[in-house]
C-alpha cells in the first residue's frame, strides 16, 4: 500500500507543483491504483511514473472545483488508447455526471470501456471483502468531501515452519489451514488452524480530505488513521483569510491529525504563494503542534507498512 503524490499544489498549476491527484496504489492488495480527484494534467504527471491508466480501478472526487476535476475527462480518454478495457468508477459530489457526460458527448470521446458514475451523499460509499471507503462532506465554499478508506483486518500469517515440523507437507492442507478450516489427517491427527497461523494483522487506515476549513468532521475521519492527508493552503497564523476562503493553515491541519490521533500527517494543496524554501517553514509550523508531520510534493512517494 501506497501514497504517490502525483499533484499538490492549490489553485493553479505552477512551476514546482501540479494542481491536486493522489495516488492510492494497492497493487500488492488488489492490482489496482485508486486515483484521489483529478486535475488539470493528471495524466501528463502520470507519463513520468511507473503507474499504468489501465490500473486505475476507480477515482474518487472530493469537490468539483477545476483544480481537482479539470484533468479527469482527458484522463478517462487516454486510458481507452493504453490498454483500458476494464470499468473505472468514478465517486462524487452531485454534478459529477453531468461534467462527465457533456465533456465526454460534446468532445464525441468514445471510451473502449465501462464507465460507472455515482453520485455520492455521506456516509459508507465503496465496501467489499478488502476495503471500506466512508465519505463525509466537510466545509468549504461547494460541497466537498473528505474520504476515510479502511482496509479491513488480514488473516494471520500461516507458520509453515511449524506445520512441516509436525509433518504436514505444503500443498491444498496449508491453503485450508491458512483460510481457517480444520483439518483431519490420514494419521487421524485433526490440526487446529489456531495453532498454526499468527494473529490477524490489522488493516491500515488512511483518510484524505478534500478542500475545507477546520471542521469536527475532518477529526472523524481521520480518527486513529494510519495517515492522514490534509490541505495546507495558508500557513499559522493567517487562520482569518484561511477561513474567508474556505482553506485551512498548517495549524489547523496539525491540531485535526492531534485529535484525531493519527500516526502522520502530510501537509498538501500549497499555494505557489510558498516557494521551496519555505516549505520547510510549513512543515516546521504543523510540527508545533503534530510533531509526525511532513510536505506532500509532487513525484513523492511514501508506503504505510502493515501494523
Amino acid at each position: 500500500m501506497d501514497i504517490f503524490f502525483l499533484g499538490t499544489g492549490a489553485g493553479m498549476p505552477a512551476k514546482l507543483r501540479n494542481v491536486t491527484s493522489i495516488a492510492f496504489k494497492l497493487l500488492e492488495e488488489r492490482g489496482a491504483v485508486w486515483l484521489f480527484d483529478a486535475g488539470e494534467a493528471t495524466q501528463h504527471q502520470i507519463l513520468h511514473t511507473s503507474i499504468k491508466p489501465r490500473r486505475i480501478e476507480k477515482i474518487f472526487i472530493t469537490h468539483l472545483h477545476g483544480d481537482h476535476i479539470y484533468g479527469l475527462p482527458g484522463l478517462l480518454s487516454s486510458r481507452s488508447f493504453q490498454g483500458g478495457e476494464s470499468e473505472i468508477t468514478v465517486y462524487g459530489p452531485k454534478g459529477i455526471k453531468e461534467y462527465l457526460h457533456v465533456s465526454l458527448s460534446v468532445s464525441q470521446t468514445y471510451l473502449k470501456y465501462p464507465l460507472k458514475v455515482t453520485e455520492i451523499d455521506e456516509g459508507v460509499i465503496f465496501e467489499d471483502d478488502q476495503f471500506t471507503v466512508e465519505a463525509r462532506l466537510l466545509d468549504h465554499g461547494i460541497p466537498s468531501f473528505g474520504y476515510r478508506i479502511v482496509e479491513k483486518d488480514r488473516p494471520g500469517t500461516l507458520l509453515a515452519d511449524k506445520l512441516m515440523e509436525a509433518g504436514v507437507q505444503p500443498g491444498p492442507i496449508f491453503r485450508k489451514i491458512k483460510n481457517g478450516e480444520v483439518v483431519t489427517l490420514e494419521d487421524g491427527r485433526v490440526i487446529e488452524p489456531s495453532k498454526f497461523v499468527g494473529p490477524e494483522q490489522k488493516g491500515r487506515v488512511v483518510a484524505i480530505l478534500g478542500d475545507t476549513r477546520y471542521c469536527e468532521r475532518s477529526i472523524l475521519l481521520a480518527k486513529n488513521a494510519d495517515l492522514l492527508i490534509h490541505e495546507a493552503t495558508f500557513s499559522k497564523g493567517e487562520e482569518k483569510l484561511a477561513y474567508d476562503y474556505f482553506h485551512s493553515t498548517t495549524h489547523q491541519a496539525a491540531d485535526i491529525a492531534k485529535q484525531a490521533d493519527c500516526k502522520q500527517l502530510y501537509l498538501t494543496h500549497i499555494s505557489s504563494r510558498y516557494d521551496r524554501n519555505a516549505w520547510r517553514e510549513l512543515v516546521d509550523e504543523a510540527k508545533e503542534i503534530f510533531p509526525n508531520t511532513d510536505i506532500a510534493e509532487d513525484f513523492k512517494e511514501i508506503n504505510i507498512p502493515l501494523k
